[in-house]
């Protein structure tokens, strides 16, 4: 999709960007109706980008009245799905077309490496807007076996204005990941960005009308949570609300739609994911590979990164020497760098947050640099499965090493949270694999290998994981409409009368 640039081409790129500040309504870019702000800062360096526009109920009042105004007009709702199909191609076109803009300004705005913002990032954003505009036209409606008397149809509809609620680690992605489905289906949407990287979502809502997609249709309200998020979601007109980001804050979004409308929620929270090892998984250098990749890639800022490394007792010290071979190439360094492979944390609060877990004498690599909102890779041995380290969503660079005896008792560490997004189960033996996977509680589980499956495959979780749906695939799409039955009587006879 993208070659890397240099580093000198990339800090080109960024001293000529030109950030988008204001909030996106209706169209156009607007300051907020209180017209504050709020610094948005370079995690890398320290220095302030620019400054947003800080919007509060007053903007989400504006957003959510010319959002439902686009949606009642019909100029995208009541599209073709084949002309919606058309926008969404075009959208993802100029993405692609300013990809190194777009890569630069998530790096820059988030300390996410340029690397994976070109390899994985953008790549990955483009795609899920394009298997859902293929999606949109080829999903069929259904009828209902009702017999001659009676013709039953099952129609979806578009659910009306969406609330998009998004994390700050994957900002594009996740940003697609709620769009494509929603606007694809037909409605009209509201994104409310991390106040952390607001950058990029805005850029994108400016290229959506480039794309041609109507004005109302999609908007953008950054600002805090309590400001934009909670009015999002208490508005008596917004129908649906997807959010992607922490459990604590998943259960206020339940809590606002019983305390409004009762609108539809879809959460997508937090992991504590296994990655377990038994002692007859072939080539441990694979292995290895692989769980240095799902332990820190994008610094551990990710909901379905194993973070905890469940290993038999009898191959954990060779796993552990090819790992930490491994992780000689996973530099740590400037985020424009395309060959660092870790770059700053998202923010000096979150820095503080995950800094405090280093206080622990098994500690085998990694730890604090001397520059503010780095952490390197880092490995702790000897975990109890019961403490913080093994319970708690840290959100950084940090794996725990919990060793284990038995398959069983792998299986009953695995489950042993409150989470349940992913897992990963390493073994040579076919049975023992497809029994871990139906034993494991989590949304994914992948085998002999570590990822998230693809655009095709739902993303969500078990227990407190997740809540109302999924992302990805057609059960997302699905999700953003509405199910109605249309019931035609097609006798010739009168209704039978009622016996008293």
């Amino acid at each position: 999709m993208s070659g890397l640039l240099t580093h000198k081409e990339y800090k080109a790129i960024e001293k000529s960007l030109d950030f988008p500040t204001n909030a996106f309504i209706n169209g156009q870019f607007k300051s907020s109706k209180s017209g504050n702000t709020f610094e948005t800062i370079n995690p890398a360096t320290g220095k302030v980008i620019a400054n947003i526009a800080a919007c509060n109920s007053e903007d989400v009042d504006h957003a959510v009245t010319k959002a439902r105004e686009a949606f009642d007009q019909g100029h995208w709702s009541k599209l073709h799905p084949s002309e919606r199909k058309e926008g969404l191609i075009k959208l993802s076109k100029l993405i692609k077309r300013n990809i190194h803009e777009l890569a630069v300004m998530e790096s820059v705005d988030s300390g996410k490496p340029i690397r994976d913002c070109e390899i994985i990032d953008l790549p990955e954003t483009i795609a899920c807007l394009l298997w859902h505009a293929e999606a949109v036209d080829k999903i069929y409606d259904q009828t209902a076996p009702s017999g001659e008397d009676a013709l039953a149809v099952i129609v979806r509809e578009p659910i009306g204005v969406v609330g998009c609620v998004l994390p700050w680690n994957f900002p594009l992605l996740m940003m697609a990941w709620k769009i494509a489905p929603a606007l694809a289906a037909g409605n009209s949407v509201i994104v409310k960005p991390a106040e952390q990287t607001s950058l990029t979502a805005l850029r994108l809502a400016e290229l959506a009308i480039d794309a041609g997609i109507p004005r109302g249709v999609l908007n953008v309200i950054p600002g805090m949570g309590p400001d934009v998020g909670e009015p999002i979601g208490l508005h008596p007109d917004v129908d649906m609300v997807s959010f992607t980001g922490s459990t604590e804050t998943g259960r206020r979004f339940l809590r606002y739609s019983a305390d409004s409308n009762l609108k539809k929620i879809v959460l997508e929270c937090g992991g504590k994911n296994p990655a377990i090892v038994l002692d007859d998984a072939e080539d441990l250098d694979l292995v290895a590979e692989h769980i240095v990749n799902a332990a820190f890639w994008n610094m551990g800022e990710n909901c379905s990164a194993a973070s905890r490394l469940i290993v038999q007792e009898n191959i954990k010290d060779a796993l552990l020497e090819k790992m930490l071979a491994h992780l000689r190439d996973w530099k740590t360094g400037d985020p424009l760098n395309p060959s660092n492979y870790l770059g700053s944390l998202v923010d000096s609060e979150h820095f503080k947050k995950v800094t405090s877990y280093l206080k622990n004498d098994n500690m085998i690599t990694g730890g604090k640099t001397e520059k503010p909102n780095y952490v390197l890779p880092t490995i702790f041995d000897h975990v109890d499965p019961n403490s913080k380290l093994a319970q708690e969503e840290i959100f950084g660079p940090i794996l725990s090493v919990i060793t284990v005896k038995s398959f069983d008792e792998a299986i009953a560490v695995a489950n042993n949270t409150e989470y349940g997004l992913a897992a990963s189960v390493f073994t040579a033996n076919g049975k023992k694999a497809i029994r871990a996977a139906r034993a494991i509680k989590a949304g994914t589980v992948t085998v002999n290998c570590y990822g998230e499956g693809d655009m095709s495959t739902p993303f969500g979780g078990y227990k407190q994981s997740g809540f109302g749906g999924r992302d990805n695939s057609i059960h997302a799409h699905d999700q953003y409409t509405e199910l109605k039955t249309i019931w035609i009587d097609l006798s010739d006879r009168a209704p039978e009368e009622s016996v008293d």
